[in-house]
Formats: C-alpha cells, sequence, structure tokens
C-alpha cells in the first residue's frame, strides 16, 4: 500500500513537471512583472516582451483595428488587491487580462474578466472596461516590449506600454 501511494505521487510530480516544460516551450518570449505599490498595496502586470527583431510593429506585427494581446504567450494578467479607477473607469479588486486596440492616433486598453488563457483567446462577451490611452512617440526606439508604472502621488500612478516608437500612458488611482 505504501510503495503504490508513493508510485502515485511520483507519477503526479513527473506530470506537473511535464506540464510546466510544455507550457514553458510554448513561450516565445521572456516574461516581466511591472509592479508598484499604492496605499501600501502591491498592483502588478505579468507579461511577455516580444522583440522587434528589424520588424514594423504598429500598423504591422500589432494591427490597427485588431485587439492585441498587449504582450506575447499567455495572456498578460492585471492583479490588483484593492478596488482602481484606470483613465476614470472603476475596476473591482481582482485579477484580469489585459489586451489592447490600436487605432491610427489613439489607442484603448482594455481590461478583460476572463484569466488564465492563452494570449489569443479574446473574449470581448467579458470587457470589464475599454479605456483610452495616451499615444505619444517614444525619445528612442524601444526593442522589447515593456510595461511600468510611475508612481504620481501615495495613491496614483501612471501606467505605461512602451514599444518600437510608442509610448501610451494611462493614470491608476486607488479608489
Amino acid at each position: 500500500m505504501l510503495k503504490r501511494k508513493q508510485t502515485a505521487r511520483i507519477v503526479v510530480a513527473l506530470a506537473v513537471l511535464v506540464g510546466w516544460a510544455g507550457a514553458q516551450e510554448k513561450r516565445a518570449s521572456p516574461h516581466a512583472t511591472a509592479a508598484v505599490t499604492l496605499k501600501g498595496q502591491q498592483i502588478s502586470i505579468a507579461y511577455g516582451r516580444p522583440a522587434m527583431r528589424g520588424r514594423k510593429i504598429v500598423g504591422g506585427v500589432v494591427p490597427y483595428g485588431q485587439v492585441w494581446r498587449t504582450g506575447a504567450d499567455e495572456a498578460t494578467s492585471l492583479v490588483t488587491p484593492v478596488d482602481l479607477m484606470i483613465g476614470g473607469s472603476p475596476v473591482p479588486a481582482g485579477k484580469y487580462t489585459l489586451y489592447s486596440l490600436p487605432a491610427e492616433g489613439s489607442w484603448k486598453l482594455i481590461i478583460n474578466k476572463q484569466t488564465g488563457q492563452w494570449g489569443t483567446n479574446y473574449d470581448e462577451a467579458q470587457d470589464l472596461a475599454r479605456i483610452e490611452m495616451r499615444a505619444t512617440k517614444t525619445a528612442a526606439p524601444v526593442e522589447r516590449f515593456t510595461v511600468s508604472w510611475t508612481k504620481t502621488g501615495a495613491d496614483q500612478a501612471e501606467l505605461a506600454l512602451e514599444w518600437e516608437n510608442t509610448r501610451l500612458t494611462v493614470p491608476v488611482a486607488v479608489k
């Protein structure tokens, strides 16, 4: 009986490792987490960081008028332990997926309630909010997609997405 339990544990452990290794093999890009602490609470975004590699990104790899996964590989996730206002839209504490909708001159950040999916599995019916982002040019080309935070107060920050020559920003505040 003891050997059977030990064998079962080993089989389960191997299955978990194989599954994890398979998920890692699917990743085409390095991954990062961007976090900010507002009012003592950490808000984080986990995302894949694709590279330009000489390609046209905005209007090319990331086409206008189509929802983009806002990163690479698994869906980009936002985790917040506190209620937020993102660009004027309420976002309750929880876990979400971030997508973007690029257009010439303006972009929208999409906060989606579906989580844990591959980045290209988008369900519009799960959208919590679509928020206008401010688009500007970067000072220099950004080779690898980057998410960052800049604190603007004890309970406020600016969320920035940068890639190629595009910088997108939106204000975030604890509600």
